[in-house]
């Protein structure tokens, strides 16, 4: 019989927080019940709690010792209620205020790894008087548009195509969504996605899996619904290459300042040069749906979805270190 590795009775009351505000919330609902069934199933004493229909109020007078924190998006992965739950003295699942909010703006997030050299596409803020010829002058003819604030691919409109206004009109897609909108080099070559749990100096990559859309166009519904889209894990790359993959994503991590758990999103191009990484964001609270790549990494390393979830809630804390 294989003994526990941690205690359920050691985490005491868990609040799974879930649903909330977001574009996203129909995912982080779907994330937070598969979170919610696993701690129960482990002997945890874990209870919902969605802040999109429950006060803070309601939050404090749950009286949690831990939370586990399975929103998405606005108000749940930007620092938001990371600050709610430093405030109650709540120790929580994920990065701190500061990373957490950070993370979230891929604005922030692409001139920091910039100034320390690591790759990123190239970008340009749109405004509403931006001279899109130039943009595309400046950082070519295949884009993507995104709003800084999203994920999930909503707002997101591929741009290779410049004859009828195609990239004011992908500005003004995104522009639904967040005020701050970038326009981003589209990088063509495998989609890779590396999670990471812990942090400092324990901190480690899972095994890399390698995505495979149709079409190529790994969209919301290809993220969370289609049986379609391909995923290779561990991915089939030279171990070598691999390995700098994981390094580079690593320091990437640590660089905003995230814990706990998080995944990197990356593009490999292949050219003359070899193939050439690209990261293109850090999500500080991933999914954790059955279509989910943090859990299918973990998988490729011996660990079920179960104990993934415990280990996570183990790392729950408050900010020490932003």
């Amino acid at each position: 019989m294989t003994t526990p590795l941690y205690d359920p009775r050691s985490f005491g009351k868990v609040g799974v927080l879930f649903g909330g505000r977001s574009a996203e919330r129909e995912v982080s609902i779907m994330s937070g019940t598969g979170v919610l069934e696993a701690l129960r199933s482990r002997g945890v004493d874990a209870y919902p709690f969605d802040p999109g229909k429950q006060s803070l109020a309601e939050l404090e007078a749950a009286k949690f010792d831990r939370a586990f924190i399975a929103l998405h998006g606005r108000f749940g992965e930007d620092g938001t209620i990371q600050g709610v739950l430093e405030t109650l003295r709540v120790p929580y699942t994920g990065s701190g205020v500061q990373a957490s909010s950070i993370a979230i703006d891929k604005l922030t997030t692409k001139k920091l790894w910039a100034a320390e050299e690591i790759p990123t596409p190239a970008w340009r803020e749109l405004h509403a008087h931006t001279d899109f010829r130039q943009i595309v002058a400046e950082i070519g003819d295949a884009l993507i548009v995104k709003p800084v604030r999203e994920g999930s691919t909503i707002g997101i409109t591929k741009v290779t195509t410049h004859d009828r206004n195609e990239l004011a009109a992908a500005y003004e897609t995104a522009l639904a969504y967040d005020d701050v909108v970038i326009a981003e080099e589209l990088i063509v070559g495998r989609e890779l996605t590396c999670a990471i749990l812990g942090q400092g100096p324990t901190a480690r990559a899972l095994p890399l899996i390698e995505i495979r859309a149709p079409g190529g166009d790994y969209d919301y519904q290809a993220k969370y619904f289609s049986d379609e889209t391909q995923y290779l894990c561990p991915a089939p790359l030279e171990d070598w290459l691999a390995r700098d993959i994981q390094q580079l994503c690593l320091r990437a991590y640590h660089l905003l300042g995230a814990r706990g758990w998080g995944r990197v999103d990356v593009m490999l191009h292949s050219d003359p040069r070899g193939d050439r990484p690209y990261l293109l964001e850090l999500n500080t609270s991933p999914g954790m749906t059955s279509h989910s790549l943090v859990p299918m990494a973990a998988r490729a390393e011996g660990m079920d979805y179960a104990d993934l979830v415990l280990e996570i809630l183990a790392h729950a804390a408050l900010g020490v270190r932003e």
